[in-house]
């Protein structure tokens, strides 16, 4: 499982012109699922999201977590973060789960992070045309695989 944690300002989603997600101060995270995917990286993702340090202290130093800011948070389905780019000029996309296998995991992701927070998580819909807007703020952008947790 990939996520981009991206520390934002405000973020939004809209979908056929309607907004269906919106926060200000918080992360907006998009989630690519790929076959071998397990609960195990779904939790290990899931805390260490609520839990990374990359909001600024009174000393502006990043030391501060998403929940030590009362920040809110918008998960976005993305199958495009396992892309290949080895061969050729168009990515494959082989890698990246079905949606028989990825809209639970989604959802079980979903449903982990809140837990997590203690409070409910936006969402975009997953297999949806999205318009997703966001204001980085830093830029701070992360990226993590749970099969490489480095």
């Amino acid at each position: 499982m990939r996520v981009v944690i991206q520390r934002v300002a405000e973020a939004s989603v809209t979908i056929d012109s309607q907004i269906v997600a919106s926060i200000q101060k918080g992360l907006l995270v998009l989630v690519g699922v790929e076959d071998a995917d397990t609960p195990e990286d779904i939790d290990w993702l899931t805390a260490k999201i609520a839990k990374i340090r990359i909001f600024g202290d009174e000393n502006d130093v990043m030391n501060l977590s998403v929940q030590d800011v009362d920040g809110d948070i918008i998960v976005v389905s993305q199958f495009t973060l396992h892309a290949g780019t080895k061969k050729g000029n168009r990515p494959s996309y082989i890698k990246a789960s079905k949606p028989e296998i990825a809209i639970p995991l989604y959802e079980n992701f979903v449903r982990k992070l809140e837990q997590e927070l203690g409070k409910k998580v936006q969402t975009g819909q997953f297999g949806a045309d999205m318009k997703v807007a966001l204001v980085n703020d830093g830029p701070v952008t992360i990226l993590i695989d749970s099969k490489n947790k480095e």
